[in-house]
Parts: structure tokens; sequence; C-alpha cells
């Protein structure tokens, strides 16, 4: 072919690809050289283009995701409510809806009722029933499971409720779950408690739900798969104490393998030590304990009454930590608007022995039934399994009587204070949830000797000579504080030391706050004789002056509530979460 003679002009470049290199128009020899400069936004806009449409289209993915799940949620949750036990077929029952946004409080939406009946739907539920070998049994046993919908349930029951509900392990959309299989006549009860689990989704104390699933005879929930009961934890440390005292254990074999098998779940025997040699609660059963206060705060701030704490229902498990999360909250309640109570005929009852008086006695009930169970279980913890009124067959008696024995734990006054207020007959004197959360004793030591310190501070400001209603407060208490003069119950060595730097009254509280606040600012300089008696810094330190005056911190904390509660410097020991 002949080709048409070209106008002259410049040699011109063409973009190639890398490493190939670059012809010129003319015919010139190809060149393995860089491209023309001005040719390299183009090669740019080229290499890039790829990248940004993976990116947008990976995040389109994600996004359209999560809506999924939240939709399915949703179909779920309208399934389960199109669901009518066979037994009301007749009915046209109303099911109460809240709405869900954010964390804030959630108001009723207007009631709908219920359109579809059992025996309309004609699907074969055969079809969706069948035995399969369970897929995620990690120790090879004949265990096996139905699957219904996007859930296999297994055969294997991990607890068991009232009323036939019974927890069998399962697996939901690839994630290990706790089934909770009701029955069908109970599906009220279902509805009520996915919606109080969707109001307080996402706080970790909190079990969560996950999906509904139903067959013709039961309704299956779908919960967060925690290890164990804090009613098991419990009373499995207890035993191993026991068998550590005694050297053997009273358990059979198959108990036993069953606790070991929890044991390795959660931890080894260090991890899992939830009593100090004092008789204090370690630091795990103080954050165990907090936990549980945590979620029940969160349960009150959305209006929610959980009706049913013991714990049997709150549940433990290890993720970054062992934590405990609130679960079964199948007679919880929902405070609607203004309410502050329920009326005195509210359907469902709590578990014996763990009930409020005023639910013993079919009152009306508030928040604070929730408190009094709340106490009785702090107890249970600090005691490892012991009950403040009693053997379980006398409880309900002694709870009506207000015959409450605290005794066992003398040994900790923060615990016989705030729990001998949590157990109060009157519902309108036991403390609010928000308020247990930042009592003593849940504060570390550190919290507790900034406290001592800053109090110390405060006192500093107060004029000896004037009258000032917080200084003798504060020396008011001092038989209670301090059980006669301090100096008796430290080291000589001590007192020598202290005594080279000035002169001090060993009756006055607010002296030895400032010996307390002296020796912990100026504790390096301290010779190492001293460091030695009082221990280190903070665990040691102030396990050296709560041993010795027991009363001090919980005295002075009311002391210091009543006068300096709302000064700044205090804010965060009564209305923070300075833990």
């Amino acid at each position: 072919m002949l080709a048409l003679p070209m106008p002259e002009q410049e040699d011109l470049m063409i973009e190639s690809v890398p490493g190939i290199g670059a012809r010129q128009i003319d015919g010139h020899v190809e060149s393995d050289g860089i491209a023309h400069p001005t040719l390299w936004p183009s090669m740019l806009y080229s290499s890039l283009l790829p990248i940004a449409m993976a990116f947008f289209y990976c995040a389109r993915r994600v996004i359209s995701r999560k809506k999924d799940v939240l939709h399915q949620q949703s179909e779920d949750f309208k399934k389960l409510q199109n669901v009518i036990p066979k037994k009301k077929k007749g009915r046209k029952p109303v099911v109460n809806r809240h709405s869900i946004s954010g964390g804030k409080r959630h108001e009723r939406n207007s009631q709908a009722s219920v359109v579809k009946v059992i025996d309309s739907v004609k699907e074969d539920v055969t079809d969706r029933r069948f035995l399969t070998p369970n897929p995620f049994d990690n120790n090879g046993t004949s265990t096996y499971g139905r699957k219904i919908g996007r859930m296999v349930v297994t055969n294997k029951e991990i607890a068991k409720g009232s009323n036939g509900t019974i927890v069998l392990e399962g697996n939901y959309e690839g994630r290990f779950v706790a089934v909770k299989r009701l029955v069908r006549t109970h599906h009220d009860v279902a509805v009520k408690e996915i919606q109080n689990l969707i109001a307080s989704d996402q706080h970790p104390n909190i079990v969560r739900w996950y999906g509904v699933e139903y067959d013709q005879d039961f309704v299956y929930l779908c919960l967060e798969r925690c290890t164990c009961s804090l009613f098991d934890l419990i009373i499995f440390c207890t035993s191993s104490n026991e068998v550590t005292t005694s050297g053997q254990s009273q358990e059979p074999p198959s108990i036993a393998r069953s606790n070991m098998e929890l044991l390795s779940n959660l931890g080894s025997n260090e991890e899992l030590d939830l009593w100090r040699a004092n008789g204090y609660p370690s630091a795990l059963l103080l954050k165990l304990m907090r936990d549980i206060v945590y979620g029940l705060a969160h349960l009150h701030e959305l209006g929610i009454i959980h009706r049913d704490l013991k714990p049997q229902n709150v549940l433990v498990m290890k993720d970054r930590s062992i934590s405990a999360k609130i679960s079964d909250m199948g007679i919880s309640k929902h405070l609607d608007g203004d309410m502050s109570s329920l009326s005195k005929h509210a359907t469902g009852y709590g578990s014996s022995g763990w009930q409020a008086p005023e639910q013993l006695r079919n009152e009306r009930q508030t928040r604070a039934v929730d408190l009094f169970s709340l106490g009785c279980m702090l107890f249970f913890c600090l005691t490892g399994g012991k009950h403040p009124f009693g053997e379980s067959i006398e409880r309900d008696v002694n709870i009506i009587k207000a015959q409450k024995d605290l005794f066992l734990i003398d040994h900790i006054p923060e615990a016989t204070e705030l729990i001998s207020g949590l157990l109060d007959p009157n519902p309108n004197m036991r403390p609010k949830a928000t308020e247990v959360m930042h009592h003593p004793l849940f504060w570390s030591a550190e919290m507790r000797l900034s406290f001592l310190r800053d109090v110390s501070d405060r006192i500093e400001l107060e004029d000896r000579e004037n009258a000032s209603d917080l200084l003798e407060a504060l020396e008011n208490i001092g038989k209670a504080a301090l059980d006669g003069k301090w100096d008796e119950k430290m080291e000589t060595t001590f007192i020598n030391d202290i005594g080279r730097y000035r002169r001090y009254r060993y009756d006055s509280v607010r002296d030895l706050l400032r010996v307390i606040r002296n020796k912990l600012n100026h504790y390096r300089e301290l010779p190492k004789e001293i460091q030695a008696i009082l221990g280190s810094v903070p665990e040691g330190f102030n396990s050296y002056f709560s041993t010795r005056f027991p009363k001090l911190l919980i005295e002075v904390y009311h002391v210091i509530r009543s006068h300096c509660e709302q000064e700044e410097t205090f804010h965060k020991y009564f209305t923070s979460s300075g833990f």
C-alpha cells in the first residue's frame, strides 16, 4: 500500500506501556525510553482511575451490607410479630413497638395489628428442619443440629429457664450463638424481649440479639454466646477454693470436667482469683460487679425495668477481657413517657429469693425493684454464693420481714454501707443505679488515695480557729473512722519518722489525712525502711491504711458528699466514671 505524504511537523510521541517504549509517527525506530513529559497526566489518570473505582465499589458494598443487616433484623422482628400462637388464632392482638434511634430514650410508636395467622403459612416446615452434622463441633462428638432458616440449632442444652424455655448451642449466619427456644404460646414474651434487646443493643454489658427464627412449635431467639452465668462462675471459684483448702473435690466427675472446660475458656486459676487473702474482692470481681451496675444503669436510662435480676441471668464471657452481661429480659417492662412505675397488676413475676418486697406483695413497681435484686447479687458475689436473707427455703419470708444478715461483709465497710442501702425495705430510700456506679466500693486503690489526698488539701483551707461546719463534721467521725488513737495502730519507726517534721494530734482525722497526703506526695524521698513499711504505691500504700482504718474512706466520703459534692475538685468522685 502506498502512503500519502505527511505534512511537515514536529515529531510527536505516542504514550506507550512502560517497558515497551514509545514509537515516533514518522517511522523512526521504537525506543524503550520514558514517554514525553506532556503525556504524564494522561498516564497518571489511567493508573489511578481503576483504583478509585475499586475503592468506591468496595465502600458501596460495605454500606449496602450494613443496610442489608439492619433491614434483615427489621424483617426478623416483623416476622416474629406476625406469628400468632394457635391458641390465639381467633384474636387480633396488639403489639407495642418501639422506635430505635441513637442511644436516647425510645417512645412508643402507634400500635400495629398482627395480620398473619399461623395456619395461613403454607410452606412445608419439614423442608426447613433436617438433621445435619454440627459443622462447628470441635470435639468430634455426635452432636446434630436442625437448620431453620438462617440458623442451625444443635441438641446440646446449655441452660434452662421457666415455662419450658431452654437455651441450646447454635450457629447463625456463621456466628456462634446461644439459641433461646420458647414455646409458641409465649410468643408475646419473645416480642417483648426482642424489643428491649433492640433498645439496649450495642451496650457492652447487655447480651446482644442477632436474629429470630420459628417453626410450628417454637420461637428461636439467636443471642450472643457467652461462656457461663455469673452463678456458675461464683460457685465454680468457691468450689476451687474449697478443693485447694481440703485437697479433694466433692463434685461428681462429670461436673468437675465441665468446670475444667469453663476454667480453660475464661483463663487460669490466677486469672479467675475473685477474692484476696484478706477477704476483699479482687480487681476482676470488682469489674464484674461494676459491669452489672453499668448494664443496669443503661436499662434504667432507657426506661426499662428488668424485674428478674439474679446471678443466673448475668452471663460471663471473655473477649479482650472477662466481662459480665445482663440477659433474659423476658418479663422486663418499659416505662412509657414520664411514667416512673408500673401498675399493681403488672404481669410476670421474678425469681423466688431475688424479688424486692414490693414485688412479693404485688405492689406498684419502680426501677427500685432492680436495685434490691442488685443488692442481693453483690452480696452473693462478695461472699462466694451466700444470700443476705438466708437459705432459699426462707428467703421470701425474710425479705417480707426485712430480716437480713450482713455479718459476712462486716470487714468491707463500703460494701456494708452500699448493700444496706440497696436492701432498704422502702424503695424510695434505695440509691439509683447511676449513684451506685460511683460508689467507693468500686474505686481502685489509686482513686481511693487520690480522694483522701484531695480531701486533705481541701481541709487545709478551713480555719482551725473559727467555727467550720466541714471541719467539725470531719472530726465528729473520729470515733467510727479511727476507733481510738491512730498512732497506736502504726509502727513505732513510722511514728518517729513523721514526728521529726511536726507534731500531730493522734485523735484527729484531719491530722491522719495530712500524714497520708504528705507521705504519698513525697514517697520517693522517704527512707527505704519507711517505704518497706508502707508498701508500694498505690496497692501496698492503700492497703497499709485501709487495713488499719477500714472505715476511714466511707466515713470521709459521707462528710465530703454532704458538704462539697458540688465543688469542681470532687466531681470525678460523684458524677464521672473515674475508675
